[in-house]
């Protein structure tokens, strides 16, 4: 060895160790992100914990979640991490002729070091976001027995390419990823079907019960009609609680998709305030809408799924109001949203109650003498509005009414007002 072969050999040894800690360093934090993901059973929490895993272990610009659709054959985005805050909730990516498709199909890693030469590649995201790709990295997200959607790195910082490295850290926490989804996912489905059983008993102990009771000879004939119309009562309870619980597990588990079309919005208010008018004159209740602007932009929605929430807002404020009361429905246009308000002058919601209005199987303890729902109404209702990237909320005061209100994005390039 001479002696100039000293230092370069220095040098290298130096080198392997500095690689050496920060590989180390890498996957002591890979270990950290896997305990929290494993002690995680929310699924919007998980998947946006995930990204942000994506980003910060491969120092990348951006990163992605696109889950598997079996029942459409197609993968949507559920989370990202984008530089220009766009949403990519409302767009699907075809399995063939896509880098994410290829991706999950063939359950292998996909490293594409510049884009434009990659066939693979669609522009169609960066022109929807207006974020430009450079390079990518995609890796399959995979149980024991299945792949169920695609972990994607965006454009490597400060114009590097993605190394082996990366691929190894990127698949190892997708890995980890699609097992805590996969238990995710049960825990959500395990957790509502134990709360349906649980509700589906009243309403099955009153008409075993009332069963019972019909079958002693000495029920006259008006106490048997009270009590057959108890039974159709119930049953039909028992009819919408089914209806309802297959909705909100179909959204739980994201087997149900929304379908975001431009929507006019005002004339689906219309419709919805006109189909339940005859049930507000049976208790002299007057129904009033307002828009402003009168023509209202239109909005990327799901018709059906909206109308769902609307007519649900709708009968609660029927429902529950007084004889003789009003129900407001308000459609304001702001720079950046729609804001859907309904109001009633019924009995009101009480204080103890409202941080509970929406969630699973939920009702108002201080509503004796109106007819019960099902408790999933509200819930169901956040689950789509949040699904259009919107909220929804409640003010009440006892005594005189509740207003709950909804939110829905505008598009950035806002169509014409169609009233």
């Amino acid at each position: 060895m001479t002696q100039p072969d000293l230092p370069e050999l220095i040098e290298e040894k130096e080198a392997i160790l500095r690689r050496y800690a920060r590989t180390l360093a890498r996957y002591e934090r890979l270990m950290e992100i896997s305990r929290a993901l494993n002690s995680t059973l929310d699924i919007s929490t998980l998947l946006e914990q995930i990204v942000v895993a994506a980003a910060e272990l491969t120092d990348c610009e951006a990163a992605s979640i696109l889950l598997l659709d079996k029942r459409s054959g197609t993968l949507r985005f559920e989370a990202a991490i984008d530089p220009t805050g766009f949403s990519l909730a409302s767009l699907e990516i075809p399995l063939e002729g896509s880098i994410a498709g290829w991706v999950v199909t063939h359950s292998e890693p996909l490293l594409i070091a510049d884009v434009t030469n990659e066939p693979r590649w669609s522009s169609r995201v960066d022109e929807a976001s207006q974020f430009q790709t450079r390079n990518l990295l995609a890796v399959p997200m995979s149980t024991h027995d299945k792949t169920i959607g695609c972990l994607e790195a965006v454009n490597k910082k400060a114009d590097r390419a993605f190394t082996d490295e990366d691929v190894n850290t990127l698949t190892t926490l997708a890995a980890q990823a699609a097992v805590a989804i996969e238990n995710a996912r049960l825990f959500e489905q395990s957790d509502l079907i134990a709360e349906m059983v649980h509700e589906l008993r009243t309403p099955l102990a009153a008409i075993k019960a009332t069963t019972n009771i019909l079958l002693r000879p000495e029920i006259d004939d008006e106490r048997r009609v009270q009590l057959i119309q108890t039974i159709s009562q119930e049953t039909e309870r028992l009819s919408r609680m089914t209806t309802d619980f297959l909705d909100l597990a179909r959204l739980e588990s994201g087997r149900t998709r929304l379908v975001r079309r431009p929507l006019n919005l005002g004339a689906l208010l219309t419709d919805c305030v006109e189909m339940v008018r005859p049930q507000a004159n049976t208790r002299n209740i007057q129904l009033r809408l307002e828009m402003k602007p009168p023509r209202l932009p239109l909005v990327l929605g799901d018709a059906e799924k909206l109308q769902q929430v609307i007519l649900n807002l709708l009968t609660n404020a029927i429902k529950y109001n007084r004889p003789g009361g009003k129900v407001f429905v308000r459609a304001i246009q702001y720079d950046e949203y729609l804001a859907v308000s309904v109001q009633d002058t019924g009995m009101g919601i009480s204080a103890n109650n409202l941080p509970h209005i929406f969630e699973k199987f939920y009702r108002v303890s201080d509503t004796e003498g109106y007819t019960q729902g099902t408790g999933l109404g509200l819930a169901i209702a956040k689950r789509i509005v949040e699904g259009h990237g919107g909220e929804i909320s409640v003010e009440s005061e006892l005594g005189v009414g509740s207003t709950f209100t909804f939110t829905l994005p505008l598009p950035e390039e806002t169509p014409g007002g169609m009233g």
